[in-house]
């Protein structure tokens, strides 16, 4: 198969029929990993009772938090991909692939290693649930193992996206969604195997959908420059340093955003169940509008990459314009319907009257909330599209550590605000990113490829 039938072009046509055309496979695979996430804790909770969904919560943590190396170092080979696509350097695309792919399997079978050694301290400074820690245990013995399939389908994702192919990741993960539901019923129903059995099936669906995506690559590695010998695994010196400079402070951002949202979650908690409780409804009110933003924030780093890498600058302004209008629309869309029929939209995750009581008074933080994912996704595409590693490093203190839980103490503990203050706290921190991208973006410092590129 040609290279022609496998890169595609993000740097011509129309940019709002691109950006959709691109975006539109991200945002069914985002809807079908939350609708994954909901069956895996529906089935547990029916089947299992509160013990497993404290497990599984706990357990998730777990895994969130061995996973943010492969989010962080994947998103930057994304970017540097795209750049190469588009300068036409498909020579070190493939020396890319190896090294990334040696780096990021070996990271996973350290961490899974790591996790599974210290896991008991792990699950205490987590205060894992006594009824619940057997489970626990179980749950993340399953999930730690498996960890090296999560961090290769990261890989092989990557890579798709970075080549302009976003369709292809969007059949691996519905196949791990329909097969992990499957098996969750299977094992979980049938064989009465509690939560090791929804571990295992999380676990078995990933590992499918990895090898039917190597598959894919093997059969079509002409196209992609690898040619899956041994040797091609082997780290290349010249791409292993742009892929470090621009992985770390990604990685640095994923992790640094995640802490400070358990440290500002913590003292939430503190305030009693009815604040947890409206927090997490808070959270997932948002992600409606978030599955939609982020997959255009993926779509504009991969074609703003392209376009940075074939000199095309005029073109970015039309990508960001483009990212800006979708978002802003979403966002004022749900915050109508939010504004209007509050007690439909928080009622979905409730029926208990205090919640829904506290839920009137959350609905500000939401339309904050609404906002911040409108403005935050196109400035994190072009900082991230532009390989400012710099930048991403800044971003990552300011959003995750300086904002977020400066402003929740401040608000939340100073000036006596409580859990509200917590809440405007983490929602006025969601707008460092846009902050930040609109300065970078008018500064022109974007219009180069010096952060990727030799000549």
């Amino acid at each position: 198969m040609s290279s022609n039938k496998i890169v595609k072009d993000l740097t011509s046509g129309s940019a709002a029929k691109t950006m959709i055309f691109f975006a539109a496979p991200l945002f069914m695979s985002s809807l079908l990993q939350t609708a994954y996430n909901m069956a895996d804790m529906i089935i547990i909770g029916h089947f299992v009772g509160k013990e497993g969904l404290a497990a599984a919560a706990v357990g998730g943590d777990v895994l969130l938090f061995a996973s943010f190396v492969a989010m962080g170092f994947a998103n930057a080979g994304q970017v540097i991909i795209s750049q190469f696509v588009g300068a036409g350097r498909f020579d070190k695309v493939g020396r890319l692939i190896g090294t990334m792919s040696t780096f990021l399997l070996g990271s996973a079978l350290l961490i899974g290693a790591g996790g599974l050694i210290f896991q008991n301290e792990l699950l205490a400074w987590l205060n894992t649930p006594p009824e619940a820690l057997e489970f626990t245990r179980s749950y993340t013995d399953v999930c730690l193992t498996g960890l090296v399939f999560i961090y290769g389908y990261n890989v092989v994702s990557a890579v798709l996206r970075g080549m302009g192919d976003s369709r292809h990741p969007f059949y691996f993960i519905a196949l791990a969604t329909v097969l992990n539901v499957f098996l969750d019923l299977l094992f979980i129903v049938v064989f009465n195997m509690a939560i090791f059995g929804a571990a295992l099936a999380t676990v078995i669906s990933q590992a499918v959908s990895f090898c039917w995506a190597v598959v894919f690559l093997y059969r079509r590695r002409t196209a992609f420059g690898f040619d899956f010998k041994l040797r091609s695994f082997a780290v290349d010196r010249e791409v292993l340093w742009p892929f470090l400079k621009l992985g770390i402070p990604m990685m640095l951002q994923v992790a640094s955003i995640d802490f400070s949202k358990l440290f500002v979650n913590s003292w939430i908690n503190s305030y009693g169940v009815l604040a947890t409780a409206m927090t997490g409804i808070g959270n997932k009110v948002s992600s409606v509008v978030n599955v939609v933003n982020v997959a255009f924030s993926t779509a504009g780093s991969a074609m703003i990459g392209q376009c940075i890498g074939a000199e095309k600058y005029r073109r970015v302004t039309e990508i960001l314009k483009v990212s800006f209008s979708i978002n802003i629309a979403i966002s004022v869309l749900m915050g109508i319907v939010t504004i209007c029929f509050p007690r439909m939209v928080f009622g979905v995750f409730t029926d208990d009257p205090e919640v829904l009581k506290l839920a009137m008074t959350y609905i500000p933080v939401a339309l904050l909330m609404f906002a911040g994912s409108a403005l935050r996704p196109p400035m994190n595409s072009l900082i991230n599209g532009s390989g400012n590693f710099k930048l991403n490093i800044a971003v990552a203190l300011l959003d995750g550590v300086v904002m977020r839980i400066g402003l929740s103490v401040v608000l939340g503990l100073t000036l006596g605000f409580g859990v509200y203050g917590f809440w405007y706290g983490s929602a006025l921190a969601s707008y460092t990113p846009f902050v930040i991208g609109a300065v970078y973006y008018l500064s022109g410092r974007w219009q180069t490829r010096k952060y990727i590129l030799r000549d």
